[in-house]
């Protein structure tokens, strides 16, 4: 690039979309004139399978434009996940916002009506309410192991990943041998109430909140790729939503997120109603393999492969 083109570069803003700013700032490629869609411009896998077993290969930060395979990935996993848990015994297992608020009911709850005719009770619904609560915040403080690794490196996504698969494979297994159904038909009668069902709730909930935080610790537009009501909010905010006439990555992966997430939800119920919950949370764990080992081919910073990040 000679100074007279680098001169006429905008000039970019750093921040938390600092990736995505400087994808639309920079010229687009001759192949962009070709009808691709953008989640096959912006996630192709470069990466040569020569180089993926060594170390510095590794410990190099994944591109998060090209990210966005496996972030899409993530946010299929949540609506999976969350299909489970919420047609066993209407809890969410990855929105933690409406689980927060029904422990606050339950607590009002004491306090309701003349003293000595107060619902002191525990609900069993609130109990696996604080049960969702608590395993996903543990959950979500191993991803605190990335801070020291490398946040976005792929050595971090791929060991967080199978962790992720490792928890829904054991919440598999404690479902199988709860022994219990996988539907409830009545909000107030759950399908899962022994303590195994319990654990296996705690196991989803634990894989969501490490998913979670490496969703966030990459920093695009999928954010966490749990909660989709800032996405949403996002979405209607941004400027160039009704821009259809070329790719923007603020509007176009928030797209992607939520459609993939409502795909997961889908494909989850659907597996349900034909193989059970312990089936569907064992078919979850072979996806959750697949995108770790996906992390491994994802392009580093620049598209390239081994090049150490900086800044």
């Amino acid at each position: 690039m000679t100074a007279e083109q680098a001169s006429q570069q905008p000039n970019l803003s750093t921040g938390p979309e600092y990736a995505e700013q400087k994808a639309e700032a920079l010229p687009q490629p001759v192949s962009s004139k070709d009808s691709h869609s953008t989640i096959v411009d912006t996630a192709r896998l470069w990466t040569s399978p020569q180089t993926v077993f060594s170390r510095r290969h590794w410990m190099t930060d994944v591109d998060p434009i090209h990210s966005t395979f496996p972030l899409a990935a993530y946010c299929f996993m949540t609506g999976f996940i969350d299909s489970v848990s919420f047609t066993a015994v209407f809890v969410w297992c990855g929105f933690q916002t409406g689980n927060s608020v029904q422990l606050a009911l339950a607590l009002a709850r004491l306090f309701s009506g003349p003293p000595g005719q107060r619902d002191t009770s525990f609900h069993i619904a609130d109990q696996q309410a604080l049960t969702s609560v608590l395993t996903f915040i543990a959950g979500a403080s191993l991803g605190r192991i990335g801070d020291r690794m490398g946040a976005k490196t792929r050595a971090w996504l791929f060991l967080g990943t199978m962790i992720q698969a490792l928890f829904t494979m054991a919440a598999a297994l404690t479902a199988w041998k709860s022994g219990q159904g996988s539907i409830a038909e009545v909000r107030g009668d759950p399908a899962w109430t022994n303590a195994l069902s319990f654990v296996a709730l705690a196991f989803m909930s634990a894989s969501l909140g490490l998913q979670g935080i490496m969703g966030k610790r990459v920093n695009t537009q999928f954010a966490t790729t749990i909660v989709l009501t800032t996405v949403w909010c996002e979405l209607m905010a941004d400027p160039k939503l009704l821009n259809f006439r070329q790719r923007v990555i603020s509007r176009d992966h928030k797209l992607i997120a939520i459609f993939a997430l409502f795909l997961g939800g889908f494909v989850g119920r659907a597996i349900i109603d034909a193989k059970g919950a312990a089936a569907t949370l064992g078919v979850g764990t072979g996806m959750r393999v697949v995108i770790a080992i996906w992390w491994l081919f994802v392009p580093g910073t620049g598209g390239k492969t081994g090049k150490p990040t900086t800044g």
